[in-house]
């Protein structure tokens, strides 16, 4: 058997132990809940539509990129690592809000429609996959810049 040490050197900062692997599931899961508020709680007021979804879309970039930062600088993670991190918060908070649209498509007048189980795999798949190019391609970005890293 390996040294722990050595086991841990070989897995990289951002896989240390069982832990630090829950953390960021954790984190992730956390996150897609406030993205999921953000889906449905900007979606409520019915007047200025544009304006609410415009704010929306402000409020989420501002938690993926807070989300970037805190996966790159905080947990010392490689821009992979970091990418599929911020994308697994979003799919989660997609698959939350897929989920409320089926349970609302249940009480309405018109009745469920069964192709509304779709959007459980679609909409988490067409928001992760541009999240995690884009969290890649930040994330490269700052592996660039000549900054120091935080350290716990």
């Amino acid at each position: 058997m390996a040294p722990l040490g050595r086991l841990k050197a070989s897995v990289g900062p951002h896989m240390t132990d069982a832990s630090g692997r829950k953390s960021w599931i954790r984190a992730a899961l956390l996150i897609g809940v406030v993205y999921f508020l953000i889906g449905r709680g900007f979606a409520l007021p019915a007047d200025q539509l544009g304006v609410w979804r415009l704010a929306a879309w402000v409020a989420s970039a501002a938690l993926a990129a807070a989300h970037i930062g805190y996966e790159y600088f905080r947990l010392n993670n490689s821009p992979r690592a970091t990418a599929l991190h911020a994308a697994t918060a979003v799919a989660f908070g997609a698959f939350a809000l897929a989920l409320a649209a089926n349970i609302h498509d249940l009480g309405s007048d018109s009745g469920y429609r069964p192709r509304m189980l779709i959007a459980l795999v679609a909409w988490p798949v067409l928001t992760a996959a541009p999240a995690f190019i884009v969290a890649l391609a930040a994330a490269a970005v700052l592996a660039r810049l000549p900054t120091k890293r935080l350290r716990e």
